[in-house]
């Protein structure tokens, strides 16, 4: 269903690492729409699960964590922060510890299930650039544009090594390497709402091209919808 001025809903999926969050941010700014961070929601609660110790295979603890847990997508400064019960975790979220573990909470059945409910309340108006793992597959199907970003495994590595050592983290390139792998694994194999392109996404391989042109590409298909 097509909408009028600025209501389209725009769903951005891909693997970790391919630039769906910055890419994603940049279009909604540019674009003039809101954007929702869906990956922060599942660091948050991820965050949350290590500071408490739960244990990352008890499904229904952590599916209960999720059900009494608040998060919030705000802004400051135009800057979009991430508020966990009451507190600003927008920092927290980022580090590698959180990395290596989101992948083994967001594929929990019960956690997708409430992060969903809250994920499709935010873009129920429109005029929202939504990315994740299976945002134009399952969260919002009936989104008017879909793009899956990608890029290879070592090319994403280099990128989030990157901006984690930018955040003054010593990286190992090659571990980092084998941890967005470990995670393309779990994310494309989970039982509810596994990684895959929809049907109707335009595929974009963002190994050789920069960030400009990867916005400029997607703002190009969204002006001939």
């Amino acid at each position: 269903m097509r909408r009028e001025g600025q209501n389209l809903v725009i769903a951005i999926d891909g693997p970790a690492g391919a630039g769906k969050s910055t890419v994603a941010r940049q279009v909604s700014k540019d674009l003039g729409y809101i954007y929702i961070d869906t990956g922060a929601m599942y660091r948050a609660l991820t965050l949350k699960a290590l500071r408490l110790d739960v244990l990352l295979s008890d499904e229904e603890a952590l599916t209960s964590l999720a059900k009494e847990t608040q998060i919030q997508l705000t802004y400051k400064d135009h800057t979009q922060v991430i508020i966990m019960d009451g507190e600003d975790v927008s920092v927290d979220i980022r580090t590698p510890q959180v990395s290596q573990h989101v992948s083994l909470v967001a594929k929990v059945p019960g956690v997708r299930t409430e992060m969903v409910k809250l994920q499709r309340k935010l873009a129920e108006n429109g005029g929202v650039v939504m990315d994740g793992r299976d945002i134009g597959t399952f969260v919002l199907p009936e989104a008017e544009c879909k793009i899956f970003l990608t890029a290879s495994a070592r090319e994403r590595a280099i990128r989030r090594a990157r901006d984690l050592e930018a955040a003054g983290y010593k990286v190992d390139i090659q571990q980092l390497e084998k941890e967005i792998a470990m995670r393309d694994q779990i994310d494309s194999t989970r039982e509810m709402a596994p990684l895959v392109q929809a049907h109707d996404a335009i595929i974009m391989d963002t190994t050789d091209m920069s960030f400009n042109e990867v916005v400029d590409k997607i703002k190009e298909h969204i002006r001939q919808i």
